[in-house]
């Protein structure tokens, strides 16, 4: 399999950078969906 080549520094991503990073973006998204969640609980910030 032939890496993925960043344009900006020109190094060729290996299976672990994509395989990483695609965790990443992963773990970003269960993140912002329960942040959401967080918010329909608790709509404002301090608790009054």
């Amino acid at each position: 399999m032939r890496g993925v080549e960043l344009v900006r520094t020109g190094r060729t991503l290996c299976y672990d950078d994509v395989t990483h990073s695609g965790k990443i973006v992963v773990a970003l998204k269960e993140t912002m969906r329960l942040m959401e969640e967080i918010d329909e609980v608790i709509p404002s910030w301090p608790i009054e």
